[in-house]
């Protein structure tokens, strides 16, 4: 038996479509959660999407919700999620049709409390410690007196006007602005690309380098100064290697930047009091100081002068101190005339003594011998070498007879030696020949010093030997009397003279060539200097 059961039996529902059911279902959530309040730590955040939403979770430890950033909500949220952090999310619930989920649109987004916010301060600050970033040996000394400032900060707030201000009335110089937003979200990013971008300067460029970096910002809440707790804000502050100034906040308002910075300024225009010095305070002690450096000067210059007169009147007079080295240059060069004179006997007379051993009979006695000495060497030698070659003439024909009988082989042996006996018999004349060469070369060299040194060189440069009775040289006019017969020899020959009454020389002297015309002789006694006979 087969029953039949109907589906069109009657019912008071109404029938939906998936689609129907979900809309439905969505705008009841979005009118029941339309404004709501959730707290809840965040979870699975990843930063934003390529299209700038966010996507990540809230949770307890019972329950998760999924939750949604906007792209265009990031800009109005004034710090930045960070994964684990516990949060306070204001927005409406509202559902995904697609797969049946529910989720939170966040339009705001707050730490929970101010305990979690410095909670999380607290450990990066620590961690950050750990890492030495705040170490004070990292940190440098401001310039004094810098020639370019650069500030990072926001061009349209009040404190870059604050900082311009105190710098032009303090001492105006150059000031390079980096804008970069001072809140909300990539704000930290820029502060940190700032610093950066200016350490990345190229000293010399076309843009000048900062001399110190000023990072400033006005009051506000932690949350509005969130962005300087950044962690890539303290790195930078901590590798730049331009001296950082941070003015953040007011006086009372500490973020990790002022840490790692090398000063903290309580105010932004505190920091343009520390960059700069007062020009008019400097003018003020440079004046001071040019004042005291002249009166200084001034005391110096008339200690000095004072000195200088009373080592004057200590000093001797001129005349004082070149007395005696005027004494002794006197005496020195009276002594010098007397020591020219004493000199000038003295090597006339060693010259005298000297030339009176070169008289021309000894040089030519001595000519005379080495002529015959080398003359009967020249005759032993020449008959020496003929009775020994004569010997050896006799010695070798008697060596011919006895070895003509010789085998040939024999015969060819002393044909050999003969031709080496008359090669060295050329050898002897060779060297005999040089020998004898040599020999000449020297006596003719003894003679050209022999005629160097002979008198009658002298004669021909105008001298005359004066010549008494006995034939010798007279060498001094005195004890020559009246009515003595004199020969004189001049380079041509000699003549006759009789002294006379004023020495005048007459008549020949019978050993003398007859000469064309009589001279006469004058002897004029002059003392110790020598005359014609002494050949000089």
């Amino acid at each position: 038996m087969t029953s039949l059961i109907s589906n069109d039996s009657p019912t008071n529902l109404t029938e939906f479509s998936v689609s129907e059911l979900s809309g439905s279902i969505k705008r009841t959530v979005e009118t029941a959660f339309d404004h709501v309040r959730v707290r809840g730590e965040i979870s699975g955040y990843r930063g934003q999407h390529s299209s700038g939403h966010a996507y990540f979770s809230l949770k307890d430890d019972r329950a998760r919700i999924d939750a949604v950033i906007w792209k265009g909500t990031f800009p109005r949220i004034k710090f930045r999620p960070e994964e684990g952090m516990e949060v306070i999310a204001t927005g409406k619930v509202t559902t995904f049709p697609g797969s049946s989920k529910y989720q939170i649109v966040i339009e705001n987004l707050e730490p929970a409390g101010a305990g979690a916010l410095m909670a999380l301060l607290d450990e990066r600050r620590r961690r950050l410690a750990a890492e030495g970033l705040f170490d004070q040996n990292r940190k440098r000394l401001l310039p004094f007196l810098p020639h370019v400032i650069g500030v990072v900060t926001s061009p349209t707030g009040a404190v870059i006007r604050d900082i311009l201000h105190r710098i032009s009335d303090r001492f105006p110089v150059h000031v390079i602005v980096w804008p970069v937003k001072v809140q909300g979200e990539g704000s930290g990013d820029e502060v940190a690309a700032a610093i950066r971008g200016f350490n990345a300067i190229e000293p010399g460029g076309p843009v000048r380098r900062p001399d110190v970096l000023i990072v400033a910002r006005g009051g506000g809440s932690l949350e509005d100064l969130w962005s300087f707790n950044d962690e890539a804000v303290v790195r930078a502050a901590a590798d730049s290697r331009i001296p950082l100034i941070s003015a953040v906040g007011h006086e009372t308002d500490w973020t990790l930047i002022d840490h790692a910075a090398d000063v903290r300024a309580p105010t932004p225009t505190g920091a343009a009091e520390m960059a700069v010095p007062v020009k008019a305070d400097l003018d003020a002690q440079l004046a001071n100081l040019t004042a005291r450096l002249r009166g200084c000067a001034s005391r110096q210059m008339d200690h000095r002068r004072q000195s200088a007169r009373a080592l004057v009147r200590a000093l001797p007079s001129l005349d004082q101190l070149l007395a005696l080295p005027r004494r002794r240059f006197d005496e020195a060069a009276a002594g010098l005339g007397r020591g020219l004179e004493r000199t000038t006997v003295v090597k006339r007379r060693s010259f005298e003594r000297v030339s009176s051993g070169l008289r021309l009979d000894l040089l030519t006695n001595r000519l005379a011998q080495h002529r015959q000495l080398l003359a009967d060497r020249l005759t032993r030698s020449e008959r020496c070498l003929e009775r020994q070659l004569l010997k050896e003439h006799n010695r070798l024909s008697k060596a011919g007879a006895s070895l003509s009988a010789l085998p040939p082989r024999l015969l060819g042996q002393l044909a050999r030696e003969r031709q080496h006996l008359v090669s060295l018999g050329r050898h002897a004349d060779t060297a005999i020949s040089h020998t004898l060469l040599r020999s000449r070369s020297a006596i003719v060299a003894q003679d050209r010093v022999l005629q160097s040194l002979s008198y009658k060189n002298v004669l021909k440069r105008g001298f005359a030997v004066v010549r008494g009775e006995d034939d010798k040289p007279l060498t001094r006019a005195a004890g020559i009397g009246e009515g003595l017969a004199l020969s004189l020899e001049f380079a041509d020959g000699r003549i006759a003279a009789i002294t006379g009454e004023e020495g005048e020389a007459t008549g020949p002297h019978p050993g003398s060539p007859p000469q064309p015309k009589k001279r006469s002789a004058k002897a004029e006694p002059t003392g110790d200097v020598p005359k014609q006979g002494s050949l000089f």
